[in-house]
């Protein structure tokens, strides 16, 4: 190809990108507004519920759940690139049926139509404000239902127990002296009138845990994850969602036979 050809090749790609990024941010906005749920549309609200990681993350039990190793750095080589070496429960992540059975769904095989869901928001707030191991109640159930309706089929049920104010303190996870943890959950008969009474596929939390700290049995873990429903705990900026209306994409792994795994949470509304 002569040098003319060439140098009139470029200049059309480049005249072609720069259409593109003309017209890219307008054609994604649509895109995003064709694909959200007729529930959601009008507000055009968009929320990361996700915690950012780290070495120095909170995690259940104590030692570090990441570690990021650098294997080649752009001054050197031309590009960037990391090893991560990651426990399946650190930050925010899925709980996966296997967690707490011998036989359910590992993480990559929730069904992706149950990784989108009505996002149900139950605040307690106010009782974990003087009881640092307040429990979602089916009484707290019943009062967002008498609020807001029915709890939709496919729904994730998440508690907002205010605990992202604790993330940088001790109190997140809350061991005592006789390293026992403390921190809100959901209350195991919660857990069954979700399983009973609604289509619910998810609970959620914003603390370490579904269960309560201190427990001894992990109830709600045994009760709901063998049904193959799924949790997702250490749930961020739930204050910033409402209560009902909102839906919540979840970025679940999909690694073969997890038990879980660090999950992308974003919600419109």
């Amino acid at each position: 190809m002569c040098h003319r050809c060439v140098m009139e090749t470029v200049k059309q790609r480049m005249l072609s990108r720069r259409q593109l990024l003309r017209t890219a941010p307008t054609a994604a906005l649509a895109l995003t507004a064709a694909a959200r749920p007729a529930g959601a549309q009008g507000q055009g609200g968009v929320a990361d519920l996700t915690y950012v990681v780290d070495e120095a993350f909170p995690t259940w039990s104590g030692p570090p759940g990441i570690s990021l190793k650098q294997e080649a750095k752009f001054s050197e080589s031309g590009f960037n690139a990391n090893t991560v070496t990651v426990f399946e429960h650190t930050g925010t992540h899925v709980d996966a049926p296997l967690h707490f059975s011998a036989d359910g769904l590992s993480v990559e095989e929730i069904p992706v139509g149950n990784l989108i869901c009505s996002l149900c928001v139950i605040d307690i707030k106010e009782k974990a404000d003087t009881d640092i191991e307040a429990q979602v109640t089916p009484d707290d159930l019943t009062a967002w239902i008498a609020r807001n309706g029915d709890i939709p089929d496919g729904a994730c049920v998440a508690m907002n127990a205010g605990w992202q104010a604790h993330v940088a303190t001790p109190k997140f996870v809350g061991f005592d002296d006789n390293g026992v943890r403390h921190y809100p959950g959901f209350h195991v008969e919660a857990a069954q009138m979700l399983m009973e009474e609604t289509g619910a596929v998810c609970i959620a939390t914003d603390s370490p845990s579904l269960d309560i700290g201190s427990t001894q049995d992990y109830a709600t873990h045994y009760a709901w994850l063998p049904t193959n429903r799924y949790g997702i705990e250490n749930v961020a900026n739930l204050d910033s969602v409402p209560e009902a209306g909102a839906t919540l994409f979840v970025g679940a792994p999909t690694h073969r036979g997890g038990s879980g795994g660090p999950a992308r949470l974003i919600a419109t509304f």
